[in-house]
């Protein structure tokens, strides 16, 4: 499949397709301790998307997740310095919750900038059904909202039993497991196939090859969304993944932007 793709053959040539515009829903920003990234704050991140042809990155800053000083306000800094080309994900650092409450407040004056929520488990050690967090999920299930919420196997905070808990509970919540519960690949399908509302985000999935294809083969093709994590992984790398697994154009121009379009329409 791989040999006769038209938008293989694209990208390989022109390092984009202006048929096939990228949309990356898992981002972050912002220097990070101990490592050095070349391209992390919005301008040069936003030039990097230009390179591999990513109309627009959804993203949550580092900031917003650690600094409860600076808080969600570098989220909205960023948007609005290229509106067109990135969105964010209000963080949810639980161990502030007068903070996460002003924040959702003004939810709804600022949804040019959100997409949705974005919480992190593994980061704050506390399980998704913490009480901490239940005013975001609420919050989000009223509105229908997209929670990207980071999961991993075997994990106590936000492993396969969190994820189905979460599901049953917010139906109207818009799931969206990044990583794709990563390593427990046959739970990740078992759930996004039973939760309507579950969808598998796949940053770091695309280091394991046949994950993607297995997914596809299970029924989960307009399921599935395309991230990076950028600016920990190029989105050339993202790319190229999609593009070299075995699965047809019309698979990939679901996972590369189709798929998103329709979720960001639904959840407005």
């Amino acid at each position: 499949m791989i040999s006769d793709s038209q938008l293989a053959e694209a990208f390989w040539r022109d390092g984009r397709s202006d048929d096939c515009e990228v949309i990356d829903m898992h981002g972050h920003m912002g220097p990070w301790r101990g490592i050095y990234f070349p391209r992390a704050d919005a301008d040069a991140m936003v030039r990097t998307m230009d390179g591999a042809g990513v109309r627009l990155l959804a993203f949550c800053h580092h900031a917003a997740l650690f600094c409860p000083d600076v808080g969600n306000a570098a989220n909205v800094q960023a948007v609005r310095r290229h509106p067109g080309r990135l969105r964010a994900y209000m963080a949810i650092n639980p161990h502030y919750p007068n903070a996460v409450a002003a924040d959702l407040a003004g939810f709804d004056a600022l949804r040019d900038v959100y997409v949705g929520l974005k919480i992190h488990a593994a980061y704050h050690g506390l399980a998704w059904d913490a009480p901490a967090y239940e005013p975001a999920w609420r919050f989000a299930d009223e509105r229908g909202l997209i929670v990207l919420a980071h999961t991993w196997s075997g994990s106590s905070v936000d492993g396969s039993d969190q994820v189905r808990r979460a599901a049953e509970a917010y139906p109207n919540v818009r799931l969206l497991l990044g990583h794709s519960l990563h390593g427990a690949w046959d739970d990740a399908i078992a759930i996004a196939r039973e939760f309507p509302n579950v969808h598998l985000e796949l940053t770091a999935v695309l280091d394991d090859r046949g994950v993607m294809e297995k997914f596809v083969a299970a029924g989960l093709g307009r399921k599935l969304l395309f991230g990076t994590d950028l600016p920990w992984f190029d989105p050339h790398h993202g790319i190229g993944a999609v593009l070299s697994a075995e699965i047809t154009d019309d698979d990939r121009h679901d996972i590369l932007h189709r798929n998103a379009e329709r979720l960001l329409a639904e959840a407005g």
